[in-house]
């Protein structure tokens, strides 16, 4: 069946709507971080559960995020997505409420579950609401409130827990939620994929493949690299991913076609959004203990001076969405990688035991810009890559990637640290800092060269048009 896009409410509707439902998804990745101490002192636990109360939430987001985006394409988007969002505001009631670790850590996981079925369907509800010459600017506010979300997760979660309390970083969905689905209800137009029945193999192998990565990926740093359960999650998780492409490749109705991947556009997007968030997150994560562990800061203080590179996006990415509009999305990307890249090198030879503020804040400028502007013209990218009836899939396998992407920067970023560095002094955070903030910004900077592999968006969309995949990586760009 063809995409339904009887607009009720307007494109404006569909951007607040989506924009706030992603907001809630992503902060949750990281707003518990700052959190654990409290938790900790209320609930009880031994280290290993206070890190599942991010671990869970982190697994079952990651591993269903492409089996609710053809739940969507299947039996309705706006329908999925007020199922998700349900799910996921009474799972964060739970949370708040919860009585002891163990509940927590249940009511994470069920909260990961309605995000990973919201989260992908807000692009496509959007792409569905808005026309596509105004698509680029949508996408740009979507993208800032998204990658504000992620950023500031740290920030709002240390704030609650410092000055009210750790349950209210669970609470403030609960409205959030209440508000947005009546509007949901009433403002978005339906819409659906193919309607080809669900691909049941397919999900079966892509979840447990996703799972096992994404578990081996969380528990390596923690539980040892060479550790039994971290080791089989790897190679069973990559396995059943092999598995997942080929029958990808050979089934006649499969969950996510592996002919997309045969598009540059579509391929170079979706490397660079994993190897994005592979260095994104992993210097977040490490440089927000910096600030505390190192230099002082309360966390409060911590995501206050962070907010040049945290708080851009809300700036930069709707000018960004601008500009991929007159001028195609794959120069605004690549700029942002190797600005982003460049911060993140830049920070790596400023930081120090007592590094002042003003040192570090050159290179907190350049990442925040180099941020915004990747993440409004990447949502951009995914969905003009496919066409309309494959956006769904499109957007749940780009969220997949970028959440693999994150578990493995701070896996990789940690392991790196630990290699070099640990928390035994001031010196010996930074000796393990640098060499990873010094990947992080290699990283990123292949990023922008697979971003440059991108063919321009005339050919690729005249490409989509006619049914056909973009080039093949290997062919000249359009």
């Amino acid at each position: 069946m063809s995409q339904e896009t009887a607009r009720r409410g307007g494109a404006g509707w569909a951007l607040v709507i989506t924009s706030v439902a992603g907001f809630m998804a992503a902060l949750d990745n990281l707003v518990v971080t700052t959190a654990l101490p409290s938790i900790r002192k209320d609930l009880g636990g031994a280290l290993d559960d206070l890190e599942w109360t991010v671990s869970a939430y982190t697994l079952t987001f990651a591993v269903l995020l492409m089996f609710g985006a053809a739940l969507g394409d299947r039996f309705g988007r706006r329908r999925l997505f007020l199922a998700g969002l349900t799910v996921f505001a009474g799972a964060s009631a739970a949370a708040a409420m919860a009585p002891g670790i163990d509940s927590l850590i249940a009511a994470r996981a069920v909260q990961g579950v309605g995000a990973a079925v919201m989260m992908p369907l807000t692009l496509t509800l959007l792409t569905a609401a808005v026309p596509e010459a105004r698509r680029g600017m949508a996408y740009g506010i979507w993208g800032a409130v998204n990658g504000l979300a992620v950023a500031s997760g740290p920030l709002i979660g240390g704030s609650l827990t410092e000055h009210v309390s750790w349950h209210w970083i669970f609470w403030l969905n609960v409205p959030l939620g209440l508000a947005l689905l009546p509007l949901a209800r009433l403002r978005l137009a339906e819409s659906y994929g193919s309607g080809a029945p669900l691909d049941v193999p397919g999900t079966l192998l892509a979840s447990g493949g996703l799972f096992g990565i994404v578990y081996g990926l969380v528990r390596g740093p923690a539980d040892g690299w060479t550790g039994p359960f971290v080791l089989t999650g790897l190679f069973a998780g990559a396995a059943l991913l092999v598995g997942f492409v080929i029958h990808g490749s050979r089934a006649r109705n499969p969950m996510l076609p592996m002919r997309l991947f045969r598009s540059r556009a579509f391929s170079g997007i979706n490397a660079a959004s994993l190897l994005m968030f592979l260095g994104m997150f992993g210097s977040i994560f490490l440089l927000s203990q910096y600030m505390q562990g190192v230099l002082g800061y309360s966390p409060t203080q911590a995501g206050l001076r962070m907010l040049p590179w945290t708080g851009m996006p809300m700036i930069v990415a709707p000018i960004a969405g601008i500009l991929s509009d007159r001028i195609g999305g794959r120069p605004v990307v690549a700029a942002g990688l190797f600005l982003q890249a460049a911060g993140l090198g830049y920070l790596a030879s400023a930081v120090t035991a007592d590094a002042s503020y003003a040192a570090q804040l050159p290179g907190l400028i350049i990442s925040g810009i180099g941020m915004a502007l990747y993440f409004a013209p990447a949502a951009n990218l995914v969905m003009s890559a496919v066409r309309p009836q494959e956006q769904g899939i499109a957007s749940g396998a780009n969220n997949a990637l970028r959440e693999v992407g994150g578990a493995l920067g701070v896996a990789v970023m940690s392991s790196i640290f630990s290699a070099r560095g640990g928390y035994e002094s001031a010196q010996s955070f930074v000796d393990g800092l640098r060499p990873a903030l010094v990947t992080g910004a290699a990283v990123v900077a292949l990023a922008g060269i697979a971003a440059l592999a991108i063919p321009g968006r005339r050919r690729v969309a005249r490409l989509v048009a006619e049914g056909e995949p973009a080039p093949a990586l290997g062919a000249v760009g359009g």
